[in-house]
């Protein structure tokens, strides 16, 4: 019955969609938070976007609620000719890995996970150095000297943001207490903005006066209730600090809109290699944000140490724990 569904969104989708250039029709196919959960999914789409601005050509995209509607609508997308086609979430590795051989003249992406294909091209980023940025903000601005984060699903993909900021948060001062609560373990933990402002109750009653959230969707009830306690938040994948200026402290930019744009214009150029892109501060992959919203909340002390620890991991002498090498975080 879901394949019948799925199938026939699809038929509408493209049937109603424009001609498109004959030498690439792009397709993204989102995790399951939603296009617009002014995150993750929301930086991917704006990167297509992009793309269709500048260079006139359409794309095609679909919002799968779950892991089956995932999978099928990239072969949907690969069966109609679209290419490249986008997986934008790790939630889709073993799905382009099927698909992928099912078509292999087709290009896939996929982002925040690997496929060993010549035909995908897997782009993943360095997150905990982008989270140190934001925790060694946090230490410094943290009053209580105590921090919290809230992730999403639990998968070493978010722990290794934890553990970035926890580092970051103890370079500020080794004296922070830090703690940290998972949403679930199921993709719907991407979309409960109710837990997250619960989970983040919970940090703030702990004591803690600021708390990162990386959670999708579910990080909207933490900036929320951030705002409504009189505390500070973080933001995370895109610049979240405009939905609550003077409480978003700041946002660990993940920069997903290049990667998805980069995707459909590297096709469109005939510029596709497979094999694996890891984009951290020195790539431009992650970054702090700070803007007219936060500005006056960053101190000139604070901008500063950010700034030199930045360039300190760029340069290789300050190193950031990666959770993914060994699945376990000393901080």
């Amino acid at each position: 019955m879901i394949k019948k569904l799925v199938s026939a969104a699809f038929a509408t989708v493209i049937l109603a969609g424009t001609a498109l250039a004959a030498d690439v029709k792009p397709a993204v196919v989102y995790g399951t938070g939603g296009k617009f959960d002014k995150s993750f999914n929301e930086a991917a789409h704006n990167g297509a976007e992009k793309f269709k601005a500048e260079t006139g050509i359409d794309y095609r995209d679909f919002e799968p609620t779950n892991d089956t509607q995932g999978e099928q609508a990239l072969r949907n997308f690969a069966s109609h000719g679209f290419n490249p086609v986008v997986g934008v979430s790790f939630a889709w590795t073993s799905a382009i890995e099927k698909v992928a051989k099912e078509y292999p003249d087709t290009k896939f992406y996929i982002i925040d996970s690997v496929v060993e294909l010549p035909n995908v091209k897997s782009v993943v980023f360095k997150e905990e150095e982008g989270s140190f940025l934001v925790g060694l903000i946090a230490g410094m601005k943290s009053e209580s000297k105590k921090v919290g984060f809230v992730g999403g699903m639990d998968i070493p993909l978010i722990r290794r943001f934890e553990c970035g900021y926890f580092q970051g948060a103890k370079a500020a001062d080794e004296k922070v207490e830090v703690s940290g609560f998972m949403t679930g373990t199921t993709g719907a933990a991407w979309n409960d903005p109710v837990r997250g402002g619960e989970l983040a109750q919970a940090q703030f009653d702990k004591g803690a006066d600021v708390v990162y959230a990386a959670a999708g969707a579910t990080g909207l009830g933490v900036l929320q209730k951030a705002a409504d306690e009189g505390k500070y938040s973080i933001g995370v994948d895109s610049n979240q600090n405009y939905l609550h200026p003077g409480s978003v402290l700041t946002s660990m930019v993940k920069r997903v809109d290049v990667a998805v744009y980069n995707a459909f214009k590297d096709t469109m150029d005939d510029k596709f290699e497979g094999g694996v892109s890891s984009l951290g501060l020195a790539e431009g992959g992650v970054d702090w944000a700070l803007d007219e919203n936060n500005e006056k909340l960053i101190t000139p002390d604070i901008k500063e140490a950010v700034e030199k620890a930045k360039a300190q991991i760029i340069d290789g002498s300050v190193m950031v724990h990666d959770y993914m090498k060994d699945n376990a975080c000393p901080y």
